[in-house]
């Protein structure tokens, strides 16, 4: 009975996601993200623990995961590295625990924003689509699910 019982146990040890650990994001990591995903959708989310409305629309990220399983959903925190416990914490409590996680880890943060855009000065939330063709969107302020649904129905699928 205890064979059974280890054998269940470690079935659905191995059914629960494992939390995604999150990742120094510093110079020249947003084109490494960008060159991994070459040739298919990726949606890269930017929040903060300090961003009121970041942490409010945490639950439709993962509503819209569920109705868009097709969508390849990155997050980055402008938080340091150094509350990773925090965030990793944060994103488990909104059912993100396995989404791919990043962090700030440069003080330079000017520096980080200028890479993934140009114009962009800190503004949270923050949502950049990136198409198959590595073509860039911006989308500043709360996410409207519609918006992402009809991008993601233009790209024709996320995952490989």
């Amino acid at each position: 009975m205890t064979r059974l019982a280890a054998l269940i146990l470690a079935l659905m040890l191995a059914a629960v996601p494992a939390a995604a650990e999150t990742r120094p994001f510093v110079k020249g990591s947003w084109s490494a993200m960008v060159q991994a995903h070459a040739g298919r959708p990726l949606v890269v989310h930017f929040w903060s623990l300090t961003c009121a409305p970041c942490l409010a629309e945490l639950p439709v990220w993962r509503e819209l995961r569920r109705r868009h399983p097709e969508m390849t959903l990155v997050m980055v925190a402008t938080d340091s590295i150094e509350d990773t416990a925090r965030l990793e914490r944060t994103l488990a409590r909104a059912g993100l625990s396995d989404v791919a996680s990043w962090a700030f880890a440069d003080d330079f943060v000017q520096r980080l924003r200028f890479e993934v855009d140009g114009t962009w000065q800190g503004e949270l939330p923050m949502t950049r689509l990136i198409d198959r063709h590595g073509d860039g969107r911006t989308l500043v302020g709360s996410l409207t699910p519609s918006v992402l649904a009809d991008w993601l129905g233009r790209q024709g699928g996320g995952r490989p």
